[in-house]
């Protein structure tokens, strides 16, 4: 098996790009087409606060760190094109398990179309920590204004993520203290840990809104619950937002593993992390077209006067202002 301090740093990084579709120290630089603009977004995950290695497989780990940039990007309807890690390696993580850390990045790259990736290595003290910067290209449209009535289109479920850490951490606490059961568990919510283990994005998505000719007047990365994304929509817009309880998106299990540990789904939609679903903002005129290119995605509720401010509806009809959720 290979071994850091035998391999060097520079073979240490050519052995883990064999067998990915990438070159090692490739030049990540690209030029913008004319009347395209260059976005960037970046991500740093450390160990014992984003992930837990107890129980995160270390591919997926790779896998998730990449979504985390790549989400960024399409919410600003960007295509992927390079992609930089560095990977700061403490002492217990040998080269096997950094090769399938690795592995798990470069597949999502590969996924996603980024055209080139580079690696750096670095010693760390105090646990696995991921850098991650992405940068994309997008054609330089201009967005129709916000206005009152756009629908609000999500891309997946909500809460889910958050709904699966909770499974995640129930077992290791049961593994620790030597109960029985835990596997069980993570077979029956398997949906919900995948979530949070694993998730996904609508691939080729700036390509696809591109292709159907829908230009959303706002969109965003939902990363961090869906009431963070409203506040933040609220604010670039100057609109307010009407989010609908009954036709917000939930993984199959959410409720029955919410009564199981007294959560509430809906508040795991709201304020849980790491869905890493898009938020788009599809002016009215184009719904037809939306529902039939965009099937996957759900409705949950539309643009409003900037006096409604952003609201949760719940299925009596009552608002709930997401400000004091």
């Amino acid at each position: 098996m290979p071994d850091f301090g035998q391999l060097g740093r520079r073979e240490a990084i050519r052995q883990l790009f064999e067998g990915t579709p990438f070159e090692p120290f490739s030049d990540c630089s690209f030029a913008a087409s004319e009347g395209e603009r260059i976005v960037g977004a970046s991500r740093m995950l450390l160990e014992g606060i984003d992930f837990d290695l107890v129980y995160f497989p270390l591919k997926h780990l790779g896998y998730k760190s990449v979504v985390c940039v790549t989400g960024e990007l399409y919410a600003s309807l960007a295509q992927p094109r390079s992609l930089s890690v560095v990977l700061g390696i403490s002492a217990k993580l040998d080269f096997e398990k950094v090769r399938e850390l690795w592995q798990g990045a470069c597949s999502a790259a590969s996924e996603f179309g980024y055209s080139n990736v580079s690696l750096d290595l670095q010693p760390s003290r105090n646990g696995l920590s991921i850098s991650v910067s992405a940068t994309g290209s997008a054609a330089s449209l201009e967005r129709p204004a916000p206005a009152s009535k756009d629908l609000l289109c999500v891309s997946g479920a909500l809460g889910a993520a958050y709904l699966g850490l909770q499974v995640l951490e129930k077992g290791k606490q049961r593994f620790e203290n030597g109960a029985e059961g835990h596997d069980s568990e993570l077979e029956k919510y398997r949906m919900l840990v995948a979530a949070y283990l694993k998730p996904e994005l609508p691939a080729g998505l700036p390509g696809a809104l591109a292709e159907s000719g829908i230009v959303p007047s706002a969109s965003l990365l939902v990363d961090r619950g869906l009431a963070d994304a409203l506040l933040r929509l609220r604010e670039a817009t100057g609109l307010g937002a009407k989010i609908y309880a009954d036709r917000i998106p939930f993984e199959g299990g959410s409720f029955e593993l919410g009564k199981a540990l007294n959560l509430d789904p809906v508040g795991a939609a709201m304020n849980g992390g790491d869905d890493f679903q898009i938020l788009l903002a599809v002016p009215i005129a184009c719904f037809e077209r939306f529902r039939h290119d965009f099937q996957t995605f759900d409705i949950i509720g539309h643009l409003a006067q900037s006096d409604v401010g952003a609201v949760l509806v719940s299925p009596d009809g009552l608002e709930h202002p997401i400000d004091n959720l």
